[in-house]
C-alpha cells in the first residue's frame, strides 16, 4: 500500500468528515436548545442538494449562488415546520417529536421520489473547481479540497458565533436556564425558531456541497444521517466542539480504516461509538448534566 494512496484516503476522510461535521453541528445546535433529536435532518440534507440541482436545471442558478440560496430555502422550510407543527409537541412526551420528525422523512422522501424518480440525477461540478490540484506530494480533486475548506470555515464560524457572540450567549442561556432567560425579557420562542431554522440550513448547505460529489437522490440522506447520529453521540449530545471534532476525526478514521481492514468499513464508526459509551457515556466533549 503506497503512502500516496493513504494520503488520498486521508483527504477523502476529511471530505466525508466535512459533511459529517456540518450535519452533526446542526443536530447538536437543535438538540442543545430544543432537546429534540431531529430525524428529519437527513431529509433536509437531501433537499439542499435538490434545491441546488433544480435551481441549476430550471433557473440556471450558479453553484456559488446555490451555496447561499439552498440553505435559505431549507432553513425557511424548517422554520415553517417548527412554527406550525413541531412547536405544538414541545410539552408532550419526547416520543411525539421523534415520531413527527420521522414522519417528515417519509413524506419528504416519497414526495421527491414522485418528482425526481428513485435514481436521481448527477450535479455538475463548477468549471472553476474542476480538475485536480498538485499538493506537492499528490494530486487531489480541486472540488474536494474546496469542500474541506468551506466545511472548516463554516464550522469555525458557527463555533465562535455561539461561544463568543452576544447572540450566542443568549442561545446558551436559553439552553441552560430557559425560565430565567424569559424572566429577563428575552423571547425564547424566537430563539427556538431561529435555531431550528439555522440547524436545518446547515444540513441544506452540506447537501449542496455533497451534490457534485455524488448522485442527487431522494435517499441520499439515509445512510449519512445514521453515521451522523453516531458521531453526535461520540462528540457529546449538544456539544458544538464535540460535533465538529468528532465529525472530521471519524470521517478520517472511517476512510483510512476501510483501506487497512475493509470488512469493518461500514461498522467502524459504531465500534468507536460503543467504546466511547463504555468509558465516557456522555461523549468525548459532553457533560453528564447535558446527557441527562
Amino acid at each position: 500500500m503506497s503512502p500516496d494512496y493513504l494520503v488520498t484516503q486521508f483527504f477523502n476522510g476529511l471530505v466525508n468528515g466535512g459533511f459529517y461535521a456540518l450535519l452533526a453541528l446542526g443536530l447538536s445546535i437543535i438538540f442543545g436548545l430544543l432537546r429534540i433529536v431531529n430525524f428529519a435532518h437527513g431529509a433536509m440534507y437531501m433537499l439542499g442538494a435538490f434545491v441546488a440541482y433544480y435551481g441549476q436545471q430550471y433557473l440556471h442558478l450558479p453553484f456559488f449562488a446555490a451555496l447561499i440560496v439552498a440553505p435559505l430555502v431549507v432553513g425557511a422550510l424548517g422554520l415553517l415546520l417548527e412554527t406550525t407543527l413541531l412547536r405544538r409537541l414541545y410539552d408532550l412526551d419526547p416520543l411525539y417529536n421523534l415520531l413527527f420528525t420521522f414522519a417528515v422523512v417519509l413524506v419528504v422522501e416519497d414526495l421527491m421520489r414522485l418528482i425526481a424518480g428513485p435514481l436521481g440525477s448527477p450535479y455538475e461540478t463548477p468549471d472553476i473547481l474542476a480538475g485536480a490540484t498538485n499538493l506537492g506530494f499528490t494530486l487531489y480533486p480541486t472540488y474536494r479540497l474546496f469542500v474541506i475548506v468551506v466545511s472548516v470555515l463554516v464550522c469555525v464560524a458557527v463555533y465562535f458565533g455561539i461561544e463568543r457572540s452576544p447572540l450566542g450567549a443568549r442561545i446558551r442561556a436559553a439552553t441552560e436556564k430557559p425560565e430565567l432567560t424569559r424572566a429577563f425579557g428575552i423571547d425564547t420562542s424566537r430563539l427556538v425558531s431561529g435555531v431550528f431554522a439555522f440547524g436545518v440550513a446547515l444540513a441544506g448547505l452540506a447537501g449542496v456541497l455533497a451534490a457534485p460529489n455524488t448522485n442527487v437522490t431522494p435517499t441520499m440522506g439515509d445512510s449519512i444521517i445514521i453515521n451522523t447520529f453516531a458521531i453526535v453521540v461520540i462528540g457529546g449530545l449538544g456539544s458544538i466542539r464535540g460535533s465538529v471534532v468528532a465529525g472530521f476525526a471519524l470521517g478520517v478514521v472511517a476512510a483510512v480504516g476501510a483501506v487497512v481492514y475493509p470488512p469493518i468499513s461500514n461498522t467502524l464508526i459504531f465500534i468507536v461509538m460503543v467504546l466511547v459509551i463504555l468509558f465516557r457515556p456522555a461523549g468525548l466533549f459532553g457533560t453528564a448534566e447535558r446527557a441527562a
